[in-house]
């Protein structure tokens, strides 16, 4: 019998890379150009070709260095109404993002493809998480007369609430995308659309105590607005199963990419063994990665000694087990803020202020049970507020 051709191989070579690329995105959402490449033994040119042409026929979003779908699952989007373009005139709308090689190519791919649906153009600037290039990126986007901004700034640090009333005062309307301010504020004009990152960590939360768990840490990268977020839904879920806060673990993970990430590794596990603790929220998905990596070659099972669930999702699956990860909604984060910028050029003073708060979802994998798990309970009572 003759061997099966590869996803490369065979009489329709174009065709069958294509349902590959589509399958792919499928399973994971995005795809990178350079792993599609490895995957078909093709170039990567041949790769951006394919995009390309899946593109032109609306089954994709081109991101940069890779694709997105349009939609996070099956189906067509609605259309906006009423459509800038109807209205004789082109919108454009500046979208500034701090980085487009992890967790933000889905916020993009979802505004590009509101931006596409509405007939608006779309520019997109990045920062690198640095206020001062926050604020100049904006500033130029500004003065080159974009209608309107959605932005993603650095709100960490003394400079919080300086930028935010300049983005506030800026006569171009202006949205934050996965980012609000830190607490209760004066800005009348500012609107948002952010992922709830604590009910997310609530969520994983319950999920653990539904396994049994009574001991479970926090590991976040440090300082940051999502680890603040973070912290807040796991110690409220805390609360409400009974179970003190200060009693579990809690740390920083960003040091697991780092010089001397090996001894902050060990002290990590060290501490985990210590205070017997079970089960783990661990942020962001390659420092969870790393962890459990490290826990297996120091002999601890997972999920049998120690539960592993990760926040992002974004490549929590290709972990040996899978992990478990809460999934924040970054595509409809991008597809929201666009959809959102668009009402509030297009209405006018009769709109009120939109600020949109989105709920994560759960998936389930072999780091968090010993068996197929179908969904996850909420504690007795709802979540806590």
């Amino acid at each position: 019998m003759a061997p099966t051709p590869g996803p490369a191989s065979g009489p329709q070579l174009s065709t069958v890379r294509r349902e590959h690329i589509l399958r792919e995105l499928r399973t994971h959402g995005t795809v990178a150009v350079g792993a599609l490449a490895a995957q078909l033994g093709v170039s990567p040119m041949t790769v951006r070709r394919d995009v390309n042409a899946l593109a032109a026929k609306g089954l994709l979003v081109r991101v940069h260095g890779g694709a997105a779908l349009p939609e996070p699952s099956a189906g067509v989007a609605p259309p906006l109404a009423p459509e800038p373009a109807a209205r004789g005139s082109r919108l454009t709308i500046g979208l500034v993002v701090p980085q487009l090689d992890y967790y933000f190519p889905r916020v993009v791919a979802g505004a590009r493809a509101a931006a596409a649906r509405a007939g608006v153009r779309l520019v997109i600037r990045t920062t690198a998480y640095d206020p001062d290039e926050d604020r100049q990126q904006c500033r130029r986007l500004a003065e080159a007369g974009v209608d309107g901004l959605v932005v993603t700034p650095m709100l960490d640090g003394p400079h919080v609430g300086e930028l935010l009333g300049w983005l506030d005062r800026l006569r171009t309307p202006v949205l934050l995308a996965d980012r609000r301010p830190p607490e209760i504020s004066p800005f009348r004009h500012l609107e948002w659309v952010v992922s709830d990152h604590a009910s997310g960590a609530a969520t994983a939360v319950w999920h653990l105590h539904a396994q049994g768990h009574r001991r479970i840490g926090l590991l976040t990268i440090a300082g940051t607005t999502t680890s603040r977020a973070l912290g807040h839904g796991w110690r409220d879920a805390l609360r409400a199963l009974g179970i003190d806060p200060d009693e579990q673990v809690v740390g920083d993970s960003d040091g697991f990419d780092r010089p001397g990430r090996a001894e902050l590794l060990e002290a990590t596990l060290d501490e985990i063994r210590r205070t017997g603790t079970t089960a783990l929220v661990l942020h962001s998905d390659p420092f969870a990665l790393t962890f459990a990596q490290h826990c297996q070659d120091q002999g601890v099972r997972i999920p049998d000694d120690l539960a592993i669930v990760a926040y992002d999702d974004e490549v929590a699956e290709l972990g040996d087990p899978p992990l478990t990860a809460v999934r924040p909604p970054t595509y409809d984060v991008g597809r929201l803020a666009v959809e959102t910028m668009v009402a509030r050029l297009t209405e006018g003073d009769r709109r009120p202020t939109h600020r949109l708060l989105l709920d994560p979802t759960l998936t389930v994998r072999s780091s968090s049970v010993r068996g197929p798990r179908a969904s996850h309970p909420r504690p007795p009572g709802g979540r806590p507020s």
